[in-house]
């Protein structure tokens, strides 16, 4: 009979295969004795403890698979991000560079070598800091002894 959309929880028991087949196996072992199910039961233990071993085996290699596919997300998603900042740092430096050579030495030196580690690598070294730190103090120091750009001359 076909139920068209109605949903099979809504089904009678003459109506869905899996019950009837169900049925028709309850069917046959209620003609068999207590002490004949006993060793039925018994012989097919051994059956389902596979089954359930395969089965969880099964379920554990698909959560491995979910989590190596996160994990590989994660990691494009950090290069990409990583590129973007990179790139954005380096196009930022080319742009204040004629005007602040001590800003574009900052956004292109150790500090873009630092965060493009900490993105792509997912790693940071003590060393990558004091790098940073210091060519921050020689570009201040350097900004503060250049000369000012020169002025256009006003019109009189």
């Amino acid at each position: 009979m076909n139920r068209g959309g109605q949903l099979p929880a809504n089904w009678t028991p003459d109506e869905d295969p899996i019950l009837s087949a169900g049925m028709q196996i309850a069917m046959q072992w209620r003609e068999l004795g207590a002490e004949q199910l006993k060793a039925a039961l018994e012989a097919m233990e051994p059956e389902l403890r596979r089954e359930h071993r395969v089965l969880m085996v099964r379920l554990e290699m698909q959560r491995d698979a979910v989590r190596e596919q996160r994990a590989h997300r994660r990691q494009i998603t950090e290069i990409i991000v990583g590129a973007v900042l990179a790139l954005a740092m380096l196009g930022a430096g080319v742009y204040v560079a004629p005007d602040s050579p001590w800003l574009a030495t900052l956004l292109c030196g150790p500090s873009l070598l630092a965060l493009i580690k900490v993105f792509v690598l997912r790693r940071s070294d003590p060393d990558d800091m004091k790098q940073v730190a210091r060519a921050a103090r020689s570009s201040t120091n350097a900004a503060g002894q250049a000369p000012p750009p020169p002025q256009p001359p006003t019109a009189v």
